[in-house]
């Protein structure tokens, strides 16, 4: 008997971490107007742990997976969740098809989409405070500037 991974987990599970990674302990937010004012409206048709809203400002319907990488694709949460972990333990893009059953093509489409929707979802760092920098060593060149060459050659030899 062959042992797979994807038995090992729980797709109730995956849809309860998106959910709380997603909405972080706050109300959810519509993913369109960004109301707060939301309503559940039944598990998915297809999925049936996926959960489905409606948001009674603009009317709109929304999933768990509305508007993230994971939305729209037709390999199953649990499968992204798996690809994830493994590259995160730095395997290849082939090395994860062949684990997890996949195309080439398609494994490489998920990786592409995982590292752009990771790339685009960081957000922006911004300093404050004090910042100390320690043992700063600027490189300029004299591009244009021969003659700040010529007196960096005659204080070197100077020195000489």
């Amino acid at each position: 008997m062959e042992l797979k991974i994807q038995n090992l987990i729980d797709d109730q599970k995956c849809f309860e971490s998106v959910r709380e990674l997603r909405w972080s302990g706050n109300s959810i937010r519509c993913p369109h107007c960004d109301s707060n004012n939301i309503i559940k409206r039944g598990m998915d048709d297809t999925e049936q742990h996926k959960q489905r809203y409606e948001c009674k400002t603009c009317e709109k319907r929304f999933d768990d997976l509305t508007n993230t990488v994971l939305s729209g694709h037709h390999q199953p949460l649990k499968t992204w969740i798996i690809f994830l972990y493994f590259m995160g333990l730095n395997l290849s893009t082939s090395q994860i098809a062949q684990e997890l059953d996949l195309n080439k093509d398609d494994a490489q489409f998920m990786a592409e989409t995982l590292r752009n929707g990771i790339a685009t979802k960081k957000p922006e760092v911004k300093l404050s405070g004090e910042v100390e920098l320690d043992e700063v060593y600027v490189v300029a060149g004299h591009k244009g500037n021969s003659e700040a060459v010529k007196k960096r050659a005659e204080k070197v030899e100077g020195i000489v």
